[in-house]
């Protein structure tokens, strides 16, 4: 639950941030007629969107499982991180792109670009606000991890997704602030175009690597080898086991794990220290590994074995 807490408190930063920020730059951006501060308003719609997206994931994949849903609703939160890519690619970075070409084709001075330094640096303190808490959240969960390899194991995709929006809006603020000086200062209406264009191929970036990540999500991946190598030991070491002939496992959401296990169990005991052993081995993986929610397990026939009836 506190995993949960985490999630959700990086997703409700991030959508408050975005909001105000939003308002501020769209209001600058029609002041001063600045594309590269359109394209940031547009960014930060696109956020505040996707940031209810993802609350409305995180509380969708909470729901119990039911008939419908045997395995419950986790990957509901995979999805709509994935839909959150798209419209990020879509929406944010196609946007941007082509308000940043109509600007090319269309140059026009900046005016006031007092105001725009203003709601920049308004931006950046309430954006770096909302990265900090994110990157808190991630970096708890990430323990003693490279960052880029703790990503890569992240199972969810809620605190990734807020980091790497923050860390794109606070890029994306860099190169808006770097294309209203220089055009002000250069007296050439292009290079605020560009920069527009530049923001919107880090948001296409970034939606590319979270849909990468997503997908691999959604589809099913499987727990980490570490995991993986634990559990057959676990499963070894008790006294009725011979061998662990197969372990098998996928996430079915971010903290729910299904395990398909395969033992093979040694000669002469009878049917109820079978029994026994697998509640013995169920036991031992759950305290080991909680969110190991769902385990088969199948036992394996050996010959000669005696059964109890």
């Amino acid at each position: 639950m506190a995993a949960e807490h985490e999630s959700t408190l990086a997703v409700v930063a991030a959508i408050v941030a975005n909001l105000i920020i939003a308002i501020i730059k769209f209001a600058a951006a029609s002041l001063t007629g600045s594309s590269a501060m359109l394209s940031e308003g547009i960014h930060s719609v696109v956020d505040t969107g996707n940031g209810a997206l993802l609350f409305l994931g995180i509380r969708q994949s909470q729901k119990p499982a039911d008939e419908a849903h045997p395995f419950g609703h986790g990957k509901e939160l995979y999805f709509w991180s994935l839909i959150v890519a798209i419209s990020i690619f879509g929406v944010g970075g196609g946007m941007s792109i082509y308000e940043g070409i109509l600007h090319l084709l269309n140059p026009s001075p900046l005016e006031n670009p007092a105001v725009n330094y203003i709601v920049l640096a308004v931006a950046v303190v309430v954006e770096g606000a909302s990265f900090v808490v994110a990157y808190r959240q991630f970096a708890r969960a990430r323990g003693g991890m490279p960052s880029w390899q703790a990503v890569r194991a992240a199972k969810d995709p809620s605190l990734f997704t807020v980091l790497f929006e923050d860390g794109a809006a606070m890029l994306g603020l860099l190169v808006a602030f770097a294309g209203v000086l220089f055009g002000h200062l250069l007296q050439n209406p292009y290079i605020d175009g560009s920069a527009s264009i530049v923001i919107g191929l880090i948001l296409a970036s970034v939606a590319l690597l979270l849909a990468y990540e997503s997908k691999g999500l959604l589809v099913g991946e499987s727990a980490d080898p570490e995991m993986l190598a634990e559990i057959k030991r676990i499963a070894a070491q008790d006294r009725s086991v011979r061998e662990t002939a197969r372990a098998l496992t996928m996430y079915v959401g971010p903290r729910d794990v299904l395990l398909n296990l395969e033992l093979q169990f040694e000669k002469g005991i009878t049917e109820h220290e079978v029994h026994e052993a697998v509640h013995r081995v169920e036991d031992s993986i759950r305290q080991r590994f909680p969110e190991v929610t769902r385990i088969f397990i199948e036992v394996e026939s050996l010959p000669g074995a005696a059964t109890a009836h």
